[in-house]
């Protein structure tokens, strides 16, 4: 049977009302659904791409907080835009939020767009988050189709098309133009989302549970786990640093700007040397470091601490070293810093766990 088919014998008006019912009655209670801002609604989509819910809602309190309105948001320094987001992580999401945040406020005068041509081709804005800003600050039945809303319509129509494919999530908005309620768009793909958050997960779903089960063909024919089809990811690359902790006579740290594109860009970090495997003699390639970027030779200890961190293609694995130095560097654009200031800067997650173990005295 194809989609076509399935659409043709799919009972949207019964599962509308079973969807956008359960959906009032079981909603949880989130800081951005207490408004129809549609820039709000932005920050938050963005901020929920790849991050848990219960770990978005201080970051969006305070961002919302700090900037409250498109242009303050628009005028405000990269860097500290950087050092609220501080932590949450794929912090390119904060840049391209705020560079489409100026567009917004350069083009349309602080008001976001409500129509799809205009809103993706505002900067950072993916069909995704056009689809929910449109239908939940505007009202418009647009499809807004994310990994738990790929999920439940896989099961409830068995696609088996893989859905880390381009072709396979415009699969799912047109099915999603073709069953979505015009008179409750909003309430439609939230309730989507939230099904599969609570109820639709990916292994143990809770289909005694779910409004909708009586809609679902993978409920019927109990495949469920079968679904959603998804290659297999590839495992992150490790790579291997030494990070280097440090400190001048007066007692400050040596920190330094990473560049301006790519991985992290503009984030403040301890210096790092990369290590070719744990293989590597790392003393020596720490010395060579130094000696070649700050024309020094000091002495380093290798404090035997370990630090881990998972991005979604690489792992680093960061060995920390710590050492004495009484010459300020020239390149690199390093920084002396007091442990005080180092609170001002915007670090990655990796770096703020030194930052925490110095703190801790574990690091001296």
């Amino acid at each position: 049977m194809t989609i076509q088919q399935d659409l043709e014998n799919f009972k949207i008006n019964q599962f509308n009302k079973d969807l956008i019912q359960w959906f009032y009655q079981n909603k949880r209670d989130l800081p951005w659904r207490q408004t129809k801002n549609p820039y709000y609604i932005w920050i938050s989509e963005v901020m929920l791409q790849q991050t848990q819910v219960d770990t978005v809602i201080p970051y969006y309190q305070r961002f919302i907080t700090q900037y409250p309105t498109p242009e303050d948001l628009a005028s405000a320094e990269e860097e500290a835009v950087l050092k609220t987001w501080e932590g949450l992580g794929y912090y390119s999401r904060a840049r391209n939020l705020q560079k489409g945040v100026r567009e917004v406020v350069e083009e349309y005068q602080g008001r976001v767009p409500n129509n799809k041509k205009d809103i993706l081709s505002i900067k950072g804005i993916g069909p995704y988050t056009a689809g929910a800003v449109l239908s939940i600050a505007y009202d418009q039945a647009e499809p807004a189709v994310d990994g738990n809303v790929m999920r439940v319509l896989s099961r409830i129509f068995l696609i088996d098309d893989d859905i880390t494919k381009q072709k396979t999530r415009r699969l799912f908005e047109e099915i999603i133009y073709n069953i979505i309620s015009e008179t409750d768009p909003s309430a439609f793909n939230q309730g989507l989302m939230e099904i599969g958050a609570l109820i639709c997960k990916p292994k143990q779903p809770k289909c005694d549970q779910c409004p909708i089960a009586k809609h679902c063909r993978a409920f019927d024919e109990g495949v469920q786990t079968e679904y959603p089809v998804k290659k297999k990811k590839t495992p992150p690359k490790p790579l291997f640093f030494a990070a280097l902790v440090l400190r001048d006579k007066a007692g400050k740290f040596l920190i330094r700007k990473r560049p301006e594109q790519g991985l992290l860009a503009n984030l403040w970090e301890f210096p790092m040397v990369p290590l070719e495997s744990l293989q590597t003699d790392t003393n020596k390639a720490v010395q060579d470091y130094i000696k070649k970027n700050y024309d020094l030779s000091i002495q380093i200890n290798n404090t035997e601490m370990s630090i881990q961190h998972t991005f979604t293609h690489l792992k680093w694995h960061l060995n920390l070293f710590t050492g004495m130095i009484d010459k300020t560097p020239v390149k690199e654009g390093g920084k002396w810093v007091s442990l005080k200031e180092l609170e001002k800067f915007p670090f990655p997650v990796s770096h703020q766990k030194i930052v925490d173990k110095i703190k801790q005295g574990l690091l001296s």
